[in-house]
């Protein structure tokens, strides 16, 4: 008998702050990383989806983003006074979540 399946992980890689396009208000919005991993016998093997995403702190809403869209948004958030960095200079911690 073989054991497979998938189990998904979720980074929050930075918080920035600017303007909702749902909700129209200044706030923060937090960039997510959703990886989903094919597992044999419990044991994740390797990453089979990658999703970015934006979430508002003010109304909840999220928006999927490209991964080059992500990657701009981070160098924002570390460079420019419009948003600050999360977790830099230590490793990422992996959460995982329930689908």
């Amino acid at each position: 008998m073989i054991i497979f399946g998938t189990k998904g992980y979720l980074y929050q890689l930075a918080i920035l702050t600017f303007m909702c396009g749902s909700c129209g208000n200044p706030a923060a919005h937090t960039l997510k990383k959703r990886v989903t991993k094919f597992t044999l016998f419990f044991v994740p093997l390797f990453p089979f989806s990658t999703k970015y995403m934006t979430q508002c702190t003010f109304c909840g809403t999220e928006q999927r983003i490209t991964k080059e869209q992500a990657e701009q948004l981070q160098a924002q958030g570390t460079n420019g006074p419009g948003g600050q960095a999360y977790g830099q200079g230590q490793p990422q911690q992996q959460q995982p979540y329930q689908s």
